[in-house]
């Protein structure tokens, strides 16, 4: 009596394991700075996954006017 386990085995293309495990991972960044503002982004993705975050700063030199609506 035979008591290994048996598997089927089958090729599949790097086209098709790339699809099942995720794809490729995707990065982009921005960095934006002028007349006292700052912005700054970072974007990944990963298959079905995606994750965006940013911050933002601003400051105002000389005089300063706050109008309030």
């Amino acid at each position: 009596m035979n008591l290994v386990p048996q598997v089927e085995t089958a090729e599949i293309s790097d086209a098709a394991l790339d699809q099942m495990s995720g794809g490729t991972v995707a990065i982009g960044a921005a960095l934006i700075a002028g007349d006292g503002q700052f912005g700054a982004g970072l974007h990944a993705e990963s298959g079905c996954l995606g994750l965006t975050t940013g911050v933002g700063a601003s400051a105002i030199h000389g005089d300063a006017h706050t109008t309030v609506a």
